[in-house]
C-alpha cells in the first residue's frame, strides 16, 4: 500500500468516495470535473422552462434501502456504499423525492482514507429536476457541509438565500441515478439530461446494451439490462471515463451492479443481501 503514488491518493480521496456513494455515477462527474480543470463556469440556460410535468409512477418506494460492496484495484472491500429513499415530502411547495447515499471506506483502505460522506438530493416527483443538493463530507478529519438550491431558468426561487439557475430538466448526480431507474429501456433506445454535481454542468447520455443478461452479484443472480452511461461536457465527450450499469428485469429496476473505469482504476460496486 505504501507504493500507492502521491498523486493517486488524492484522486482516490476525491474519486472514489464519490464513485462508492454514488455507485459510481458520482465519479464520473467528479472525475470528470477533475480531469477537466475548467476554468468555465456553468453553462447559462437559454431555453425556456416547459409546462408542468405530470408525475409518472416510479419503481422505488419510500423506504427502500440498498446496500453495496464497492471494489477498487486489489481491495475487494474498498468501501461500504448504502442508498436509500428516506421519504417523499414538502419542500418548499414541490413534491419531492428525498435519495440518500452514504458512503465509508473499509479496512485496509481506511488506514490510508478514513472517510464517511452523506449526500441527499431533492428531486422534484413530476418533473424528476433537482430541487436541493447536499453533500455532508468528512474526509480525512475535515468536515465540509453544503447546501445548493437548483432553480430552472423561468422558474421563480422559493427556498431562502442563493439559488443556482439551471436548464430545465437538471439533475444532480444522485438524483440522475434514480432517474436511470425511472427509465422504461424496453422503449428508450437513448436517455440523454443535464446534470450538474456542484461545480459544472454536464451531459448525460445513456442508452440500453443489448439484450437482458445474468448478472451475480453477492445478493444472487439477477436477468438485467445493461445500461451504458457517457458523459459530455461544452459537446465534447469525456472519453477516459467508461460508466456501465446493470438493472434487474423486476418491477423496482434495482441497480444489482455498477461499474466505472477511470483514469485511476476500475470500481466495480456490487448489491448485497438485504439484512435479515
Amino acid at each position: 500500500m505504501n507504493a500507492i503514488r502521491p498523486e493517486v491518493k488524492k484522486r482516490f480521496k476525491v474519486n472514489l468516495v464519490f464513485a462508492a456513494l454514488l455507485a459510481a455515477l458520482l465519479a464520473v462527474f467528479t472525475a470528470a470535473h477533475a480531469a477537466q480543470s475548467s476554468a468555465h463556469p456553468p453553462s447559462k440556460p437559454k431555453s425556456a422552462a416547459p409546462a408542468a410535468a405530470k408525475e409518472s409512477p416510479m419503481p422505488f418506494r419510500p423506504g427502500e434501502t440498498l446496500t453495496y460492496r464497492v471494489s477498487w484495484a486489489a481491495f475487494s472491500s474498498a468501501a461500504s456504499l448504502q442508498l436509500s429513499v428516506p421519504e417523499r415530502r414538502d419542500l418548499f411547495g414541490w413534491q419531492t423525492w428525498h435519495f440518500r447515499a452514504l458512503a465509508h471506506t473499509l479496512s485496509p483502505v481506511r488506514t490510508l482514507f478514513a472517510v464517511d460522506d452523506q449526500f441527499d438530493s431533492y428531486t422534484d416527483a413530476a418533473a424528476l429536476e433537482s430541487r436541493q443538493y447536499e453533500t455532508h463530507l468528512n474526509e480525512l478529519g475535515k468536515i465540509s457541509d453544503q447546501v445548493l438550491h437548483l432553480v430552472p431558468t423561468g422558474q421563480t426561487p422559493r427556498a431562502p438565500g442563493a439559488s443556482i439557475v439551471v436548464l430545465p430538466g437538471t439533475r444532480d448526480p444522485l438524483g440522475a441515478l434514480y432517474a436511470l431507474r425511472g427509465v422504461d429501456w424496453q422503449r428508450t433506445p437513448e436517455y440523454r439530461a443535464p446534470v450538474y454535481d456542484g461545480h459544472d454542468i454536464y451531459e448525460m447520455r445513456a442508452e440500453r446494451d443489448g439484450v437482458a443478461q445474468t448478472v451475480k452479484v453477492d445478493a444472487g443472480s439477477f436477468s438485467a439490462s445493461r445500461i451504458s452511461v457517457r458523459v459530455f461536457q461544452h459537446g465534447k465527450e469525456i472519453s477516459a471515463i467508461h460508466f456501465a450499469g446493470w438493472l434487474a428485469n423486476d418491477a423496482a429496476r434495482t441497480p444489482v451492479l455498477i461499474q466505472a473505469d477511470l483514469p485511476f482504476g476500475s470500481l466495480r460496486a456490487e448489491l448485497t443481501p438485504a439484512p435479515k
